[in-house]
């Protein structure tokens, strides 16, 4: 990505624009892509995930990589909660199962501010992992995005 490329939509942020661009992200996250994940950061982009503290793109694909050989089968609905001009906070659950087999939901919120050019240049995430019984899974979808129509977590009472 060239330092003159975009990522819209841009701020300032509305209603509309910040759901598609939380839906953007989740679809991304979705694809278990690191590197394509990655571009939607600015290349100094600053994380704090959980209690891990990620800095720029390199660190970004080298943390997802990680997470999802971990985190297999991973699913995730994202939902805005709130938005001003160029932050905007979401709401997320994602299911998962670990090596053995154990599955979990995990449930966070995530604050992100953006630059002039739609980048996130800081991603701040709260996470907490649920065990669940693979009869209480609610994330269903083939890998890959979410499906249009698709519950959401509202829908869900997540």
């Amino acid at each position: 990505m060239s330092t003159t490329d975009t990522r819209p939509p841009l701020p300032p942020f509305t209603a509309e624009t910040a759901a598609e661009k939380a839906r953007l992200a989740e679809d991304a996250w979705n694809s278990r892509d690191p590197q394509r994940v990655s571009l939607a950061y600015t290349s100094d982009s600053r994380w704090r995930n959980r209690a891990e503290f990620v800095n720029g793109r390199a660190q970004i694909v080298q943390f997802l990589t990680r997470k999802w050989a971990r985190e297999l089968d991973y699913r995730l609905i994202k939902e805005v909660w709130a938005f001003t001009d160029n932050r905007i906070a979401v709401r997320f659950a994602y299911e998962w199962h670990d090596d053995a087999g154990n599955w979990f939901r995990s449930y966070g919120n995530e604050n992100w501010e953006f630059d002039e050019k739609g980048l996130m240049r800081v991603r701040l995430a709260s996470i907490n992992d649920l065990p669940i019984r693979p009869e209480q899974r609610l994330f269903h979808w083939p890998p890959g995005p979410r499906p249009e129509g698709h519950q959401g977590l509202s829908e869900l009472a997540l």
